[in-house]
């Protein structure tokens, strides 16, 4: 990347959208942020989001812009005024447990708004790679572990993972049509400062320091490739900066050390300092029963390295919640 220029991150108000910008800037990057601000957590949390990057990179270039990727007219409007040479699209209806309630609008949503972004990028003759982000869900209960992105993702076990095969579906089809770079990312439960408090970790490290029962799915021993968010920007950049050289490729982002549910509950335990109070409940549909990333081809492709190690991540966690509620 050339310092220089701009980039489009969508959800950029987001948990990983946050920090993508951040790191964006820090390296001398325009960037033009979009983000609708669903209600799916308050509004405050992200404006405190923004607020974090802003005073962690007090010159940088960021225009940040209330709107939704799935509006047309909005994006081809942001594509004809500042030009990105690329767009990171991370903005989308995340969550498996929602997904199934409500299966209409995740389409609606990350498909949609998916097909949008790629039309209206490949339509400006300035943008020149397009990185998408998707889930380590859409290996859904692979029989074999580590997960490759050679394995087959004909079989997602949920609504969430339908749409973001989805995507990378229609991100593989634009590229084919109009030879634009690509990149789809499968993201491994990714944890760190500013993610959202409805996902297992931060919810968790809330509710043990308080005392307060934790819901408990399954017997424990389900496990997944929690990845530390810095890590995961990490991946980012490195296939926002090679995807042209791949044209169209899937990459893993993942930490490749899966741990357990019951692993995780202690290391919060042992961070915040409090035993924890189990609400044990069966299992939940939709929920895969592991996840374990194969990391051969990011680590060879984009020298990808993941370098935060589970306990130190969650650490790292729990002192930027603590900041938070001085």
């Amino acid at each position: 990347m050339n310092a220089e220029e701009t980039v489009l991150v969508t959800g950029a108000a987001g948990f990983i959208g946050s920090h993508v910008v951040e790191r964006l800037l820090g390296e001398g990057r325009r960037v033009i942020g979009l983000d609708n601000f669903d209600d799916v957590y308050p509004r405050a949390l992200k404006e405190r989001n923004l607020a974090e990057v802003r005073r962690a990179r007090p010159s940088g270039a960021l225009t940040m812009v209330e709107g939704d990727a799935g509006d047309a007219a909005l994006v081809s409007r942001l594509m004809r005024e500042h030009r990105p040479a690329g767009v990171i699209h991370l903005g989308a209806k995340g969550g498996v447990r929602p997904s199934i309630e409500m299966p209409a609008l995740y389409c609606r949503v990350n498909i949609e708004s998916t097909a949008v972004m790629l039309e209206e990028s490949r339509k400006c003759d300035a943008c020149r790679r397009f990185v998408l982000a998707s889930s380590s869900s859409v290996y859904g209960n692979a029989e074999s572990a580590p997960f490759s992105e050679t394995m087959d993702v004909s079989t997602p076990i949920s609504p969430y993972a339908a749409t973001k095969r989805a995507c990378e579906l229609m991100g593989a089809t634009f590229s084919h049509l109009y030879k634009m770079p690509v990149a789809s990312l499968r993201f491994f439960t990714v944890f760190g400062p500013r993610q959202r408090p409805s996902l297992a970790i931060s919810m968790f490290l809330e509710k043990v320091s308080k005392g307060q029962p934790i819901p408990v799915f399954g017997d424990g021993s389900t496990s997944r490739d929690y990845t530390y968010i810095d890590d995961i920007v990490d991946g980012v950049l490195a296939s926002y900066d090679r995807a042209p050289a791949h044209g169209c490729r899937v990459w893993n982002l993942g930490n490749s050390e899966p741990v357990t549910l019951t692993e995780m509950i202690a290391t919060v335990a042992r961070v915040v300092g409090r035993e924890p109070v189990i609400d044990r409940r069966g299992a939940q549909p939709g929920d895969v029963e592991r996840t374990f990333a194969d990391l051969s081809r990011s680590r060879a492709e984009l020298g990808y390295a993941p370098r935060v190690a589970f306990e130190e991540g969650v650490r790292r966690q729990w002192a930027w919640m603590n900041r938070c509620h001085a």
